[in-house]
């Protein structure tokens, strides 16, 4: 598969204190497999679709207490510079630049109205080996509780060019914030950002939320409350396809897609 261009969306992973009921709850809601853990790089565990990796999942580095969540890595030819322009810019580095032996180096970095997110130079391992597919990686948010600095930060680390989306009159866009950040043109859109209003808890931060695409939405929420999962927005019919917001049984939110179920007219975006 081709590299990754400069700020796209490569990988995704996630820690979890129960790693093999993780496995048991996406094999059974996202259909994934896995590969063996590399007991080497902490227990690191790919999970694959159709023989194809798609995500990892991994359980806490000793000592670590951090919430179970979804970590979206963005591509760069160099994370140590990278990581340069994360500080430059007003983010903070929650991880330096660490080699992964011959796979790659990766950072950890918070952007600055509070959403943690991954950056990965590829090594052997180039990141996603399927995309916008059933049980892959099909899209990703960031919501955001201070758009300005999350606007102004992402063009400084990344290459991105910005749109924002013409809500319209509609009541129920009354509020709403949204924008989309792009690489070489808006054919071709990487990453949403979206305000957090009133509807967000005030103890959840900001963050950034991954989107799986699913053959059937409705039947992905059903399989996520069987296996002990929550729904918490959705399934909701949009240009994009049809989509609805979880969380495992262990609380990593992420968010299931139908992208074959579209409704509506595309917005406009300016």
């Amino acid at each position: 598969m081709a590299e990754f261009p400069e700020g796209a969306p490569c990988w995704v992973d996630a820690m979890f204190t129960d790693v093999e009921g993780a496995k048991a709850f996406y094999a059974e809601v996202l259909g994934w497999t896995f590969g063996e853990s590399s007991s080497e790089y902490g227990n690191y565990t790919q999970a694959y679709s159709d023989g194809k990796a798609v995500a990892a999942v991994v359980p806490p580095m000793p000592g670590a207490d951090a919430p179970s969540q979804w970590c979206l890595y963005l591509a760069s030819a160099d994370a140590a510079a990278t990581a340069e322009k994360i500080k430059s810019a007003g983010g903070e580095l929650l991880m330096e630049p660490m080699q992964v032996g011959a796979f790659g180096t990766m950072a950890i970095a918070k952007e600055p109205s509070g959403a943690v997110f991954g950056v990965w130079q590829p090594g052997e391992h180039k990141g996603f080996e399927k995309l916008n597919e059933t049980g892959a990686y099909a899209w990703a948010e960031l919501f955001s509780r201070d758009v300005a600095k999350a606007d102004g930060f992402l063009p400084k680390v990344f290459p991105y060019e910005s749109q924002q989306m013409d809500m319209g009159d509609s009541p129920e866009a009354a509020g709403m914030d949204y924008k989309v950040f792009s690489l070489g043109g808006p054919e071709n859109p990487v990453l949403g950002r979206m305000n957090m209003g009133p509807e967000f808890p005030p103890e959840i931060p900001s963050y950034v939320q991954v989107y799986f695409a699913v053959p059937d939405c409705d039947e992905a929420v059903a399989k996520t409350k069987k296996h002990g999962g929550q729904l918490h927005f959705g399934p909701m019919d949009s240009p994009f396809g049809r989509f609805a917001a979880v969380t495992d049984p262990q609380g990593a939110a992420f968010a299931v897609i139908d992208l074959s179920k579209t409704a509506g007219e595309m917005p406009k975006f300016e």
